[in-house]
Order: structure tokens, then C-alpha cells, then sequence
């Protein structure tokens, strides 16, 4: 593929300094030019090209997400429109959607040059509120305010009205964004290769208190009610504004809309049981021994029997 522009989306505090300067020389070596969004230039040095967020999105061959799986979905999120490879480097602490450790980049960029990688479709949840089209791959949420009154919506699914919600907060998540705020709400896990979308209350009150899974094809409409309190409209986890009485979300699914690169599907597969078991997914003693390393593992084997007499 293509690397003659490469972007970089630094986490907004981890220092990314070393990172940085491993695109940096990697880009020197094959004539590409290193892009970065205007706020963070001051972080990245003097060896890229900063831009406006417009530009970035428009113009970039590839992304390199610097951080953890928060900066990876604002990645994500920022090419969504136009989606390209997206890199992720560990800088984070539980990371279910980054690729490679800071020591493997310069490798793993070269790997990403000559096409020896997969990429791995992501959906994303299309937003639209008041006008505005917001744009989340792991899950939307409203969430009540403290002291301001609580949830209270009109569910319909493709312009059927089907109940109503009262509860603390309601999540409508992705495949990939399950095991997230929704799984922690109550919510099951979806297989990655599911296309559609789950809808969870918290703390329900009355009205719909299961959750609820979608197709790909159902287009979703809540509808706030009159007494409804000030909700935090929260994408993927960040609060971006609040919705009120008389507020509609129309939320839809829009497949395909992110492309992560993994040079090892597998091992990506075992890392992310592992991150999984630390959710409390309840795993056979076996299950729990196949996550060791190989050499760990050895450890805890028993010893042969002697052979028989």
C-alpha cells in the first residue's frame, strides 16, 4: 500500500516523544512525509507537518495511533468518513483494539509498506442529534446528570414505536464496544463478525429493562419525553453535550467504517481472551491454563508417571 503520508494521533498526556521519533526516522528512510493535527504539534516535534483536522482526515495514506484504545477510537473516529488503515501503538494500559509495542513500530511499519498485514472492518454508530451528526465505534450513551432527573424516552425501530425507557442511563453499542460500558450495564458480549448493534439500560425503572439487539439494517429513534431530566449524550465515553425533553437521537449503523491493521490475527485473538478473562468471563481451570505463555505453562504441568512395572 501506499505510505506516503502517514498520520499521527498522539494520546493528549502520555509522552509519545520516543514513539514519534521512530515515524519520524522510518518516514526520512522512505521519502514519506509525517502529518500531524495542529494541537498536537507542539508535542510532536519539528520534523512533521502540522495540519488542520480537515486536511489530516483528507490527505493521510495511513494512521498511526500513539496510546491506548481511547486514542485509537478518536482515530478511528477522525477517518471515519474516508476510512484508512489505522495503526494503533501501545501506550495504554488495557488495550483490546492496539497492535504493536513501541520497540516493534519500525518493523511493523515496514510490514504495513509492503501490504504483509490484514485489516479488520469496524462499525461505527452514526449519530444524529439537533442536526448534528456524531460519529462513536464503541457505544453512545445517555446518561443522567446527577441531581437532574433522570432518563425517560420513546423507543421506535424503523418507524415502529415499540416501548419506552425509564433508567439512569441507556447504551447502544457496537460489536466491538459490547464489552464495554454495555457489558458493565448488564449487556452481552457480541461476536465481532455480528453486524448489528445492542441496546442496554442501566438501572432501569420501568418500561423496557432488557437489553436489545438490532440488525445492521434497523435504523433506531429515541425520543425524549417531557419529563425527561439533562442527559450527558456521551461517544465513546467522552460527554460531547446534553439533551433534553423534546430531544431525538437517530442512531444507525454504518459498517466497514473503521480499518485496523493486524499483522497476526491469531495472536490478536489470544490477547484479547486474556484481556477478556480480567472482565470475569467465566473460564474452565483448562480455559485459564491455555492463556499461559508456553513456557509458564510448562511450569504448572505435572510430572510424568513412571512408566509401569
Amino acid at each position: 500500500m501506499t505510505t506516503d503520508r502517514l498520520a499521527l494521533v498522539l494520546h493528549p498526556r502520555r509522552d509519545a516523544t520516543a514513539v514519534v521519533g521512530t515515524v519520524v526516522r522510518w518516514a526520512r528512510a522512505h521519502d514519506a512525509e509525517v502529518l500531524v493535527r495542529t494541537e498536537d504539534a507542539d508535542r510532536a516535534g519539528t520534523d512533521v507537518r502540522p495540519v488542520d483536522t480537515a486536511e489530516l482526515a483528507a490527505t493521510c495514506d495511513a494512521v498511526v495511533s500513539v496510546g491506548g484504545d481511547g486514542t485509537m477510537l478518536g482515530a478511528l473516529r477522525l477517518v471515519a468518513d474516508r476510512p484508512v488503515p489505522v495503526l494503533g501503538v501501545h501506550l495504554g494500559r488495557l488495550g483490546f483494539l492496539v497492535e504493536v509495542q513501541p520497540a516493534d513500530l519500525a518493523a511493523a511499519l515496514d510490514r504495513l509498506a509492503t501490504g504483509q498485514f490484514v485489516l479488520e472492518p469496524h462499525s461505527a454508530l452514526r449519530v444524529t442529534v439537533d442536526g448534528a451528526v456524531l460519529v462513536a465505534f464503541n457505544d453512545v450513551a445517555l446518561a443522567r446528570r446527577p441531581g437532574r432527573g433522570s432518563l425517560a424516552a420513546a423507543m421506535s425501530v424503523n418507524g415502529v414505536r415499540y416501548g419506552y425507557y425509564r433508567c439512569d442511563a441507556l447504551v447502544v453499542a457496537t460489536p466491538a464496544g459490547s464489552s464495554a460500558y454495555s457489558y458493565a450495564a448488564g449487556g452481552p458480549l457480541l461476536s465481532p463478525s455480528v453486524r448489528g448493534t445492542v441496546v442496554t439500560p442501566s438501572a432501569a425503572m420501568s418500561g423496557i429493562s432488557r437489553p436489545l439487539v438490532l440488525s445492521e439494517a434497523d435504523r433506531l429513534r429515541l425520543e425524549l419525553l417531557a419529563d425527561a431530566g439533562t442527559l450527558a449524550v456521551e461517544i465513546d465515553g467522552n460527554p460531547v453535550r446534553d439533551a433534553g425533553p423534546g430531544d431525538v437521537l437517530d442512531v444507525s449503523l454504518q459498517p466497514d467504517a473503521g480499518l485496523v491493521v493486524r499483522f497476526d490475527p491469531e495472536a490478536h485473538q489470544q490477547r484479547s481472551r486474556v484481556k477478556l478473562s480480567l472482565l470475569d468471563l467465566p473460564l474452565l481451570p483448562e480455559q485459564l491454563r491455555e492463556l499461559l505463555p508456553a513456557d509458564l505453562r510448562a511450569r504448572f504441568d505435572p510430572p510424568p508417571l513412571p512408566p509401569e512395572s
